[in-house]
């Protein structure tokens, strides 16, 4: 038996979550700000890349935590939720232990509460980021 096969099989980290936008910079710092996370040096208005406490991509982080970045698009279309001519393609979910004691930082940051509330229990609310892609605060069961 060859050492290749005694070896487990390589499983991907996930590295980064890339959001579309029209203007990388402006996102991420929205995001940078509901998160608490810091904006890479080489950030702009074309590509901007936000690092989680503790930094660094996913190879130098033995935890596989994922960064979020945003990258401008020049035909950017504002996603329409739930369903309509340009439905979202994922969202992003935010874990908090209170939805109502985090969200005025996040409006405060540039959200705006979502028109639809499919949550009958209240667990989850959806909030709409100043490109217009949405997502959610969920709160601690």
């Amino acid at each position: 038996m060859s050492d290749d096969a005694a070896r487990p099989p390589v499983k991907p980290l996930l590295d980064l979550v890339v959001l579309d936008c029209p203007d990388a910079l402006a996102l991420a710092q929205f995001y940078g700000e509901v998160l608490g996370w810091d904006l890479e040096d080489s950030s702009d208005r074309d590509w901007s890349t936000l690092v989680p406490p503790g930094g660094g991509i996913a190879p130098d982080r033995p935890d596989g935590r994922a960064t979020l970045a945003f990258q401008r698009i020049d035909d950017w279309a504002v996603p329409t939720w739930p369903g309509g001519s340009h439905p979202q393609q994922f969202h992003l979910d935010f874990a908090v232990p209170v939805i109502s004691e985090a969200e005025p930082a996040v409006l405060a940051a540039g959200a705006s509460v979502a028109a639809e509330q499919p949550s009958e229990s209240g667990s989850f609310k959806v909030y709409l980021d100043p490109a217009g892609h949405p997502f959610c605060l969920v709160g601690a069961p």
